[in-house]
């Protein structure tokens, strides 16, 4: 990405400089070159002429924020089914540009994909390295790994069309391999699988169901590692989240239901977790109004809840 040039003067707002220690009520932030020159009081700030001065207005000055679940072509995203056969590729490649432009505006300066259609995020992140476009700095995920089956194989065979823009389809460790061979070859940084479902289906694989085996899951990490790749994976079913434990999972998404041993396996591991629960409390608010059906929504209360309380255990 571009580095801005000449000095850049942030003042008149809270500093809070990330570090954990207390913020500073009159901070100044001096930018040079790109590069941060001086964070701290602004009664001891250097003496610059700055080119660009920026009042915060008594508001807080911080660092860019990382959204580290980021899916850059979702798009009015109401059933599954949108998800990959609503709007042609053409058209999801420029809303993910829309998607990149809209988080760094919201302040987001780094990003992690979490899994992205016909590996669009691959490119986006391309694009934005080379400065042709507005975003955040982005880790690719490409197109997930789900089990046959499973929570992302949602066309059924006669439409034959299958899934193979948004996820590769898996059964058993050996195509599980194969899946993560052709990730490689794409340029990705993150695998994403499914190891589990999630209350968007709640009539074939609702939060509890497990949708990919510890088999599978041991392959996948094997052969991502293998090419120095990191793996994540939707987890929200308490078996689901323990086999991504076991397997040697990265980070686990969302993490919903967890019980002591799951908690112990994560300790251990020290494993990060993203619980990524406004997506459940957006769902409940804004779901009523867009017609989202009362089992779903009732599948999002009980993975807020659920999602809620793993987290504070954690």
């Amino acid at each position: 990405m571009k580095t801005a040039t000449g000095v850049s003067v942030i003042r008149n707002g809270q500093l809070v400089l990330g570090t954990g220690a207390k913020p500073i009520p009159d901070g100044v932030l001096v930018i040079d070159d790109g590069r941060i020159r001086y964070a701290g009081p602004a009664a001891t700030a250097p003496q610059v002429s700055p080119g660009q001065t920026i009042d915060a207005r008594g508001g807080t000055i911080m660092p860019g924020l990382i959204e580290a679940h980021f899916h850059p072509t979702y798009f009015n995203v109401m059933a599954l089914e949108d998800l990959d056969v609503k709007y042609p590729v053409e058209y999801v490649t420029l809303l993910a540009a829309a998607n990149a432009k809209l988080a760094l505006e919201c302040g987001y300066t780094a990003a992690r994909s979490g899994g992205s259609l016909f590996n669009i995020d691959v490119w986006l992140k391309k694009a934005l390295e080379n400065d042709l476009m507005p975003g955040p700095r982005l880790a690719a995920s490409g197109r997930e790994i789900c089990g046959v089956g499973g929570l992302m194989d949602w066309n059924p065979d006669f439409r034959k069309i299958g899934m193979e823009g948004l996820v590769l389809l898996v059964n058993g460790p050996v195509e599980a391999r194969a899946a993560v061979r052709k990730l490689v070859k794409d340029g990705v940084e993150w695998v994403k699988t499914y190891p589990t479902g999630d209350a968007a289906a709640p009539d074939t694989n609702d939060h509890h169901t497990l949708c990919m085996t510890l088999e599978e899951m041991n392959a996948v990490v094997q052969t991502a590692h293998n090419h120095g790749l990191k793996v994540t994976g939707h987890c929200r079913a308490n078996e689901g989240i323990k086999n991504a434990l076991r397997a040697g999972y990265d980070t686990l998404e969302h993490g919903t239901f967890m019980d002591a041993e799951a908690l112990d396996l994560l300790m251990q591991r020290n494993t990060p977790v993203i619980p990524a629960l406004f997506f459940e409390m957006a769902s409940l608010e804004r779901g009523p109004g867009i017609g989202m059906s009362e089992v779903i929504l009732d599948g999002h209360k009980e993975c807020l809840e659920g999602g809620a309380e793993s987290a504070r255990m954690i």
